[in-house]
């Protein structure tokens, strides 16, 4: 079993979709709208609501995203959507090309945290905010730190 990273936005997760989608170089996406469920007679959602995002998904180099909207119908339930740095995204590519160009797309109308570059613990790391406020964290090599490091304490035990 796979973690998912989820993102949850406040009516413009189907524009988020488009924008990770792209970004990404996405091999698959798939969406449901409200609309698209079959809906209670007994609590039939507002119109502006039926065309938000109810679960979606982004497929790309191995990984995938899961998306949707929060309705404000439902916000006495869920509370309201907070951006921060509370949801981030890590990319482990070994390919730093790859790595780069997830990178440069992703920064587009967002703003780098840490520019890619060679560091103690990867040969290529950085951070940025996307556009829409998602922090997404990139890393060549992670699993060969985390392994190196781990296997230095246990000799050193």
């Amino acid at each position: 079993m796979a973690a998912i990273a989820y993102l949850n936005f406040d009516g413009i997760a189907e524009q988020a979709i488009e924008f990770y989608a792209e970004a990404l170089n996405a091999t698959e996406v798939k969406k449901v709208k409200f609309k698209d469920f079959p809906q209670d007679p007994n609590y039939p959602l507002p119109e502006n609501e039926l065309n938000m995002i109810m679960e979606s998904s982004i497929e790309f180099a191995g990984g995938k995203i899961m998306m949707s909207d929060i309705l404000p119908s439902m916000k006495g339930i869920t509370g309201d959507l907070v951006k921060g740095n509370h949801v981030l995204i890590s990319l482990v590519i070994e390919d730093k090309h790859n790595l780069g160009e997830y990178f440069n797309h992703l920064s587009v109308g967002g703003y780098v945290i840490m520019p890619l570059s060679d560091t103690p613990w990867s040969s290529c790391f950085g951070t940025l905010a996307d556009k829409f406020g998602v922090v997404w964290k990139f890393n060549s090599d992670a699993d060969k730190f985390l392994d190196k490091v781990l296997s230095n304490k246990r000799f050193s035990n």
